[in-house]
């Protein structure tokens, strides 16, 4: 791995720091407080008599649907669209607490640009027009009607090469992961377990699928290191390894991120069957979602 000049944080000295980071990043305005804060945004809406919430049919939600997870996806063919990206807090649940928790985190965004309040009045009502317009058919939609701003997201989005994300999170192509301030060392257990991880055939499996290999081909990992990342999320076990597909000149590489799945505290409806796993409720979930 790189060396930096930066103080490296040990596994011991992790929980410490990332709690402080996690504290100073919700304080810098009331959007990133809402971003980070999930737990608090139910504890106050079970917490508010003065309120009644439409109850919609149960469904998989995302359960944290705020902007900060929101953003450009591909799918397998390679084709884009916006979508959720964080998955952490699905449920079969209300789906009432998606729309209040988006709706409360663009209230903050704009807030947070000292935007005026009917400006934000505007904003609330094209989310519920955009919501309603999802229950259309499918092909009613297309890129002409998205707004000019979600446009540029997208081409920006089309145009991203792994060298890109490469310059991005690990400042460069070199196969390895820099320590310092995002990125710090692992216990040898944790190195272990993650290369032991990528022994198993379906995950090796994936790895050749995202770089659009053949099943059979090889995967190494190259390097790993624990990822300081996210917000409400800081203080969960996450890593970013860096995997080698084939061999020779047709090596490639990918960055994975790996996220603890935690229990969900997004209210959840009590007569739906769900995984008791968190990974499997998480990956459950994006399949519906998708």
């Amino acid at each position: 791995m790189k060396k930096s000049p930066l103080p490296l944080v040990r596994p011991d000295e992790r929980d410490a720091q990332l709690n402080a980071l996690r504290h100073e990043k919700m304080a810098e305005s009331a959007h990133a407080y809402v971003g980070g804060s999930t737990i608090k945004f139910y504890e106050w809406l079970e917490s508010n008599q003065r309120i009644s919430l439409p109850e919609g049919p149960p469904v998989w939600i995302c359960g944290d649907c705020h902007l900060g997870n929101l953003g450009p996806i591909a799918s397998v063919d390679g084709s884009l669209d916006i979508a959720i990206r964080d998955l952490d807090q699905t449920v079969i649940g209300n789906p009432t607490h998606d729309l209040i928790r988006l709706g409360l985190s663009l209230a903050m965004a704009a807030r947070s640009s000292d935007l005026p309040g009917v400006t934000t009045a505007y904003i609330l009502e094209r989310m519920i027009e955009g919501y309603e317009a999802a229950f259309t058919a499918a092909d009613s939609c297309d890129s002409a009607q998205m707004p000019e701003t979600v446009k540029v997201a997208m081409r920006r989005a089309a145009g991203r090469s792994w060298k890109h994300l490469a310059d991005e999170r690990i400042e460069g192509v070199d196969p390895t992961i820099p320590l310092g301030k995002r990125f710090w060392p692992l216990a040898p257990a944790e190195d272990q377990a993650i290369r032991d991880l990528f022994e198993q055939e379906n995950v090796r499996k994936l790895i050749t699928m995202l770089r659009t290999r053949d099943d059979d081909d090889p995967i190494e990992v190259v390097d790993a290191a624990y990822w300081r990342k996210g917000c409400s999320s800081l203080g969960r076990l996450r890593y970013a390894v860096l995997v080698a597909v084939g061999d020779g000149k047709a090596v490639r590489h990918c960055l994975v991120d790996i996220k603890e799945a935690a229990a969900a505290v997004a209210p959840r409806d009590t007569k739906a069957t769900m995984p008791r796993d968190n990974a499997e409720r998480v990956v459950e979930g994006a399949c519906h979602l998708s």
